[in-house]
C-alpha cells in the first residue's frame, strides 16, 4: 500500500460526525420522499447533494455504473415491499469509469492481478458501457426496472444523467 490506511482515522472522523448527528437516529427507515435512487459509486456523484435532499429523504443504491443487476432488483424489492418506496430514479453520469473497460478486459485484469479470483470472476459479469454512453445505459436500466415483475403497480421509474463537469442533471427517460 502506498498510503497510510484510512481505517486508522475512522474513530477520529466518527467523532466529527457525532458532533453533528443531532436527531438523525430518530429518522424512519421509510424514506420521507418514498424515493429510491440507483446511481454509481463514483466519488463525484452524491445524489442527496445533487438534488438538495436531506438525510432520511431517500434510499440510495450504489454500485459500479449504477446498473441494474440481480442484487439491485433484490434491493428494490426490499425498498418497495418493506420500506415504502414508490418511486425510482436511475441517475447515471458523464465521465463514468465504466466506459474504460468491458467484460473481457475486466476478466483479464482479475486473472493477472488476483489469479485466485479467476473462477469467481467467471461467474460474474462486468458490463462496460462502451458506445451507449450515460443516456443509453440510463434508458436501458429504466426499461429493465419497468419490466421487473416484483415492481409494485403504479411505481414511477425515471432516468437522469448527471453532468460531472457542470453539476446539472437532465431527464432522459
Amino acid at each position: 500500500m502506498d498510503h497510510e490506511p484510512n481505517h486508522v482515522h475512522f474513530l477520529e472522523w466518527n467523532k466529527r460526525y457525532i458532533e453533528k448527528f443531532g436527531d438523525t437516529g430518530k429518522l424512519s427507515i421509510v424514506p420521507k420522499k418514498h424515493l429510491t435512487i440507483l446511481t454509481c459509486m463514483d466519488t463525484r456523484v452524491n445524489p442527496q447533494s445533487i438534488l438538495g435532499l436531506a438525510d432520511g429523504d431517500v434510499l440510495t443504491i450504489r454500485n459500479a455504473g449504477g446498473t441494474v443487476s440481480d442484487d439491485v432488483l433484490r434491493t428494490f424489492a426490499i425498498a418497495q415491499h418493506m420500506a415504502g418506496a414508490r418511486e425510482i430514479a436511475v441517475i447515471h453520469h458523464t465521465g463514468c469509469g465504466g466506459t474504460l473497460f468491458d467484460n473481457d478486459l475486466m476478466q483479464a485484469n482479475v486473472a493477472a492481478k488476483t489469479p485466485a479470483g479467476v473462477e469467481l470472476a467467471k461467474r460474474l459479469t462486468f458490463p462496460g458501457f462502451g458506445e451507449a454512453g450515460p443516456e443509453g445505459t440510463t434508458k436501458r436500466d429504466v426499461q429493465l426496472l419497468k419490466e421487473n415483475p416484483m415492481l409494485l403497480e403504479g411505481t414511477v421509474v425515471t432516468g437522469w444523467v448527471y453532468e460531472t463537469h457542470t453539476g446539472r442533471i437532465y431527464q432522459v427517460a
